[in-house]
């Protein structure tokens, strides 16, 4: 068994696939000391005063995106926010040029969102500052899944040796992607469930069950994730309709008591109700989807604060 580390090994956080285990470790003991700065009657501490953040989202986004700029705010730093509207690259400029103007300021880091697989690696190679990828195509979210993780290790004391089942639009999900590479590190047992028009090519051999009966993922699960069906992606018809979905693969009440007596539901936002999950489901005494959104603060706080607040 490796040692902890005291500190991640590059100064990027591209994905969690090369990741090591006590890399995950750390990151998320770290984010439960920064999640008690929450709790304080004054939300700030001056670890990243005078570093530089820059925020780009070529993509829409409501969670992450003010996720991290909360964080940035009660670490101190310095913020700066770019979307596409309202920027050069609505008049053509490229992202290399983009990513080179930005740079010519000087910023710590660079947190990017990109609807392209692998923008942030492509940054990662012109940029002295660190890169955090937000999310990047089908590809991968890696704070995601470190908040997921965070939020199942919280409810759950552990995470080797529980059964996760994440059902939905697999094909399409870069939450899934992130969360098979780290629950498979750290020794969970994943079953994943979808429609085979909405299953990604190869998905077994990331060494998870596949299925698509979501009554047969659920059973005995510790943990049921489920995820959205992403239409603004999908290029030809994938499901016959939205209500047959649900029919097949939404997550009700009567599907939940399949799972563990004390199952936990997650789900990564933003939700389609009666369409991947009942209202009873996302509001019931099962669900931490608004606990995951609170501690993908403590997390995105922890990340920066690894990645710029202990250099030097």
């Amino acid at each position: 068994m490796s040692t902890a580390a005291t500190a991640l090994r590059s100064r990027h956080l591209l994905g969690i696939e090369h990741l090591e285990r006590d890399e995950i470790d750390l990151i998320l003991d770290t984010a439960l000391a920064m999640k008690e700065v929450g709790s304080r009657h004054i939300k700030k501490v001056p670890t990243l005063r005078g570093r530089t953040v820059v925020n780009l989202f070529f993509e829409a986004s409501t969670r992450t995106r003010m996720s991290f700029e909360l964080a940035e705010k009660r670490l101190s730093a310095d913020t700066l926010g770019m979307t596409t509207t309202g920027s050069s690259v609505t008049k053509g400029e490229t992202l290399t040029d983009t990513a080179r103007t930005i740079e010519a300021m000087a910023p710590d880091l660079i947190v990017m969102r990109h609807a392209s697989s692998g923008a942030p690696h492509q940054l990662a190679k012109i940029c002295r500052a660190g890169i955090i990828n937000a999310g990047d195509g089908t590809h991968e979210h890696p704070t995601q899944a470190l908040l997921d993780a965070f939020t199942m290790r919280e409810r759950k004391a552990r995470l080797q040796g529980l059964r996760v089942a994440i059902v939905g639009d697999l094909e399409h999900s870069r939450v899934l992607r992130s969360n098979v590479f780290l629950l498979t590190k750290v020794g969970a047992s994943v079953v994943v469930c979808g429609p085979p028009t909405l299953r990604p090519v190869g998905i077994a051999e990331m060494g998870v069950e596949v299925t698509s009966s979501i009554d047969r993922a659920v059973e005995g699960a510790d943990v049921v994730m489920m995820l959205r069906v992403q239409h603004e992606r999908m290029k030809g018809l994938f499901l016959p309709s939205m209500r047959e979905y649900f029919t097949l693969f939404g997550l009700t009440p009567e599907r939940m008591r399949r799972a563990a007596p004390d199952a936990i539901v997650m789900h990564p936002g933003p939700m389609n109700r009666g369409v991947e999950i009942d209202s009873e489901v996302a509001d019931g005494p099962w669900s931490v989807i608004l606990d995951q959104v609170a501690n993908g603060l403590a997390v995105r706080m922890a990340v920066l604060y690894l990645l710029a607040g202990e250099e030097g």
